[in-house]
């Protein structure tokens, strides 16, 4: 179709410049979508129009916005949905051949406008779906006006079709050379909107698609902690959404945006990125004596070596009296067995972990490792080594204190990889808040040793989600699932020692943050009653200080 005419009036280039700029800021693909075809149609005056989206076998057409103010129909965008009201239009029949009977189809395929006075007096199209919908509706399809919109590819993404060109007296009359044109610079500059904003939104679909992928590979290091990754951002979103406007004591005027959000959840999903590079056997270590494998059987070998011990002695000390002609010695042996069972059992238990070891425990573990047994050199060699000794007697957990820093550092190791990471503006701040996590409120946490006022609100909140999601997770092996009420006591106590934010634990409390976090993830039984008033560390918010409490 020729594009030559006259020039566009100056109203309209200037209404076309400010379309351009508006296109060019819309963040919506919806309401970009929207502004494409209500600018379209507000340019060359129709009084009805559809969009089209090429779908991804390049082989149909979609409606996705319909248009028309004589029938007050809009579909799509802030109107109703278009759902399946409308079939797929395909761009090729069953042969292969092209469709080019249907106007909106022939366009695309030739990347050409069509422009059409009259739909029923026009030859060469198939409008017999348009007369079907005028004899349905009263309406009267006339003029049309299809424009295809080409990416930078040169690939057609979608179709422009305008229909009905209304003059100064409302009347119905053809779109002309001027509308063409007007059009066709639109479809231009919409395709480039378009493409830009389905390219942005590919590109951070890609990088969230990839954070997830980094957790889910750290999490399938351990069966242990294999869901950490993935629930930890739920639960920070969570708090984040709880206190976004909120206006909740100490948290005042604190707001996120849909962006600010995302940098959040990116971070969340990132934060124990360094955990790449920790060694399997400390992050699987799930007994105090595992190294590559559990040596708590060594250990029970020993022991069974020890009770044999005692039991040859005794037979020992027994012929020795019968070759003197005495009554065998009066012995122990059967206690004496039950007592080293009893010790196995013990030490068992202690390899298990926990939440805390008693200080009679580990003097017990203690006293073990004084017991010497007898190798076939004739050597003695203790029960229980320096090394397990001290491995048993971990009072939390089942980390060393070297082990314990292996993990520690890595936050080190989070940090050093996302501060090498070139952010884009929107997401500056995941390092910041992926690695205060573990951070204290008193500045005694790691890796940075920082105090809450050094602290943003999202990183503050990183920390309550981390330990929430610790306390509650049912995998690990050296503790019972802690049902609600027992977690919250502890993380209470944590506030108390300066470990948690006050104000935001306040929040996760009293608007029930953490009940909407158990219904997704926590196991039933877990799922008690806390009676929050009742909970330590509340005292020290603001809003218990305020007399907000019930």
């Amino acid at each position: 179709m020729s594009c030559a005419g006259s020039a566009p009036d100056y109203d309209r280039i200037r209404q076309l410049n400010a379309i351009g700029i508006a296109l060019s800021a819309q963040k919506d693909q919806t309401q970009l979508l929207e502004l494409i075809l209500s600018s379209a149609r507000e340019l060359t005056n129709a009084d009805a129009g559809t969009l089209y989206s090429v779908e991804p076998d390049s082989k149909h057409l979609r409606f996705v916005m319909v248009q028309n103010d004589k029938l007050n129909i809009h579909l799509g965008g802030s109107g109703d949905p278009v759902g399946d009201r409308f079939p797929l239009i395909p761009l090729y029949l069953d042969n292969n051949l092209p469709n080019e009977r249907m106007i909106v189809a022939w366009s695309v395929i030739h990347q050409r406008t069509a422009r059409i006075a009259d739909a029923y007096t026009e030859e060469g199209f198939d409008f017999s779906g348009t007369r079907a919908f005028d004899q349905t509706t009263g309406y009267r399809s006339q003029s049309f006006l299809t424009v295809p919109l080409c990416n930078h590819e040169g690939e057609v993404i979608a179709a422009l079709q305008l229909l009905n060109k209304l003059d100064e007296s409302g009347l119905t009359t053809q779109f002309n050379e001027t509308d063409q044109e007007l059009a066709e610079s639109l479809a231009s500059q919409a395709a480039i909107a378009l493409t830009n904003r389905r390219l942005i939104d590919e590109l951070r679909h890609l990088f969230d698609s990839f954070t997830q992928v980094i957790a889910t590979a750290i999490d399938g290091k351990s069966s242990h902690t294999g869901a950490h990754c993935r629930r930890v951002p739920d639960a920070t979103l969570l708090l984040a959404q709880a206190a976004n406007q909120a206006e909740f004591p100490g948290l005042e005027g604190f707001a996120m945006t849909d962006e600010e959000m995302l940098e959040l959840k990116t971070a969340a999903w990132l934060h124990d990125c360094g955990k790449v590079v920790t060694p399997p056997h400390v992050m699987e270590k799930a007994a105090k004596l595992q190294t590559l494998y559990d040596r708590i059987e060594t250990l029970a070998a020993r022991f069974e070596i020890h009770a044999r011990d005692l039991k040859i002695a005794a037979l020992e000390a027994e012929v020795e009296a019968l070759k003197a002609g005495q009554n065998p010695p009066d012995n122990s042996l059967n206690a004496d067995i039950a007592q080293v069972r009893d010790d196995l059992a013990f030490v068992r238990q202690c390899n298990t972990g926990g939440e805390f070891m008693a200080d009679e425990s580990i003097a017990r573990i203690q006293a073990l490792a004084q017991i010497r047994w007898t190798d076939l050199n004739g050597d003695t060699q203790p029960l229980i080594t320096e090394e397990e000794s001290d491995n048993l007697c971990i009072r939390k957990g089942t980390l060393n204190p070297e082990e314990r820093q292996i993990m520690e550092d890595h936050m080190k190791h989070t940090l050093n990889m996302l501060e090498q990471l070139p952010f884009p503006r929107y997401l500056k701040r995941v390092p910041e808040y992926a690695g205060g996590h573990h951070e204290r409120m008193d500045g005694r946490g790691y890796p940075r040793g920082l105090t809450r006022e050094q602290m943003s609100i999202p990183a503050r909140m990183m920390g309550i989600a981390d330990v929430f999601e610790a306390l509650t997770a049912h995998e690990r092996p050296y503790k019972k699932p802690m049902p609600l009420s027992q977690a919250l006591t502890i993380m209470g106590r944590m506030v108390e020692d300066n470990h948690l934010d006050p104000d935001l634990f306040a929040l996760f409390v009293h608007r029930q943050v953490y009940l909407d976090y158990a219904r997704q993830h926590l196991k039933p039984e877990q799922l008690d009653n806390p009676d929050i008033n009742q909970l330590p560390g509340l005292h020290r918010s603001r809003f218990h200080q305020a007399g907000l409490a019930t």
